[in-house]
């Protein structure tokens, strides 16, 4: 075995052969990791293959699509419906987001409804995994392994033939045929493609648990998310309960959909009704207070957005934002200095979306002006109004799509009034309807 050290790119996977502070393929800054190829000329030759099978056209092809259903709705709602049964799904969250507690959520339903479920874990032993199954109140069988190489892994999935997978992590897992230590691109790569034939060779859905670095994106290299089936992300705060399911990547469904739950001591729960518990303990008429109507998907949430501003006691004013871009609030405030006439260059501005939730649509840009107008003028927003548009650099209100749905879920909970683009054509003349 002949080894060299390249070095590859984690935003591109391209190859080069000394380090660099930037990928001279991409542009990529701090990208470029150490890793090793084996040279041998003998494993490096090609060789012509002669086809398996005979070629058939997309016209001829009976397409039998059968999904497994977890019966956790918002889970199959991201899925596109369940399981596929070649599937190979990531899962992917923050350290202690949830990702274990909703997959052994989802192996002992997978074990409901009759099928034999395989939980490998390369990082946690048997003895917790099997400590948190009973705080779950789990009931069906369940088989764990504790095993983090590959082809040990093979083997037993040859040996007990499962019907549900589960692999965590696959950062951990290794093979003995790359010569790199686990985690590595090569290693990442070559487990994914190993676990993604067993997948659709033997129609076995498996589920892999992945980690995230410190920017919150996927640990690895990008041709991980290029391999598997769909990508799921969990994202939530520690600090509260509720957790969103949302799929960056689905071949067998869209990537628009949000699940919704919130982390209890029974473990993850369906939010049904998530407009309900955003705007619990919700204070009448509030001062710097807004209700705005989001779209998550096809779905529509009502979400509170509070703002707070006070006289800063130094040179530079303060601003702060959570839950929504710091640019988007700077620009949203600098709109209202310029057309509405609010000054704010001496007030400390702070907004915060109430639950965790994270807004990026520009249908929140009327209801974040209006929520520091009335928190600058002390004058409160009636209880029963929402508001919604997106606000241009010229200070005017502009449409936003689905309007109609919007209006639907908000009246449903109690909200009959309206601020947007249709009684406002500006900023300044949304205060006026707004305060007068």
């Amino acid at each position: 075995m002949k080894l060299k050290t390249i070095y590859i790119c984690t935003k591109c996977n391209s190859k080069a052969p000394k380090w660099n502070g930037q990928c001279l393929q991409c542009g990529a800054w701090n990208s470029l990791v150490e890793d090793v190829e084996d040279m041998d000329p003998k494993k490096q030759s090609l060789k012509l293959a002669k086809p398996v099978a005979p070629t058939v056209t997309i016209s001829g092809m009976q397409v039998k699509k059968q999904r497994l259903i977890t019966k956790i709705s918002e889970f199959d709602r991201v899925l596109g419906g369940g399981f596929m049964t070649d599937s190979l799904v990531l899962l992917v969250g923050d350290p202690g987001i949830g990702k274990s507690t909703l997959t052994l959520q989802i192996c002992e339903k997978m074990a409901e409804i009759g099928r034999k479920v395989l939980y490998i874990s390369g990082e946690e032993s048997v003895e917790q995994i099997s400590d948190r199954a009973r705080r779950l109140k789990a009931k069906n069988p369940i088989n764990l392994l504790n095993l983090n190489d590959l082809e040990a892994i093979l083997a037993t999935l040859e040996a007990e033939k499962p019907g549900f997978v589960v692999i965590d992590s696959v950062q951990v897992m290794t093979s003995g045929d790359i010569a790199s230590q686990a985690g590595s691109i090569s290693q990442i790569r070559y487990v994914t493609e190993q676990l993604m034939q067993v997948a659709k060779g033997k129609n076995i859905p498996i589920l892999l648990i992945g980690h995230v670095n410190k920017d919150g994106n996927l640990a690895g290299p990008q041709v991980l998310s290029h391999l598997v089936d769909t990508v799921l992300f969990l994202e939530g705060d520690n600090f509260h309960q509720f957790r969103l399911l949302r799929a960056t990547k689905n071949r067998f469904g869209a990537v628009d959909e949000v699940g919704v739950f919130s982390m209890t001591e029974n473990g993850l729960e369906e939010v049904l009704n998530p407009s309900a518990l955003f705007l619990e303990g919700r204070a009448e008429s509030p001062i710097g207070s807004v209700i705005v109507p989001v779209l998550e998907g096809t779905r529509t949430f009502l979400v509170e957005v509070q703002a707070l501003t006070s006289y800063t006691h130094f040179g530079y004013p303060k601003r702060t934002a959570s839950g929504i871009d710091l640019n988007r609030l700077n620009i949203i405030l600098a709109v209202l200095e310029r057309y509405a006439k609010i000054k704010l260059d001496s007030s400390d501005v702070f907004v915060n979306v109430v639950g965790g939730l994270k807004l990026s649509e520009p249908a929140a840009d009327l209801a974040i002006a209006m929520a520091v107008a009335s928190s600058k003028l002390q004058k409160p927003i009636p209880s029963d109004l929402v508001i919604m548009g997106e606000i241009g650099l010229s200070g005017e209100v502009r449409n936003i799509s689905q309007t109609d749905k919007r209006i639907k879920e908000a009246k449903k909970l109690g909200f009959n009034k309206i601020l947007s683009s249709e009684q406002a054509k500006s900023v300044a003349q949304a205060l006026c309807e707004l305060f007068g």
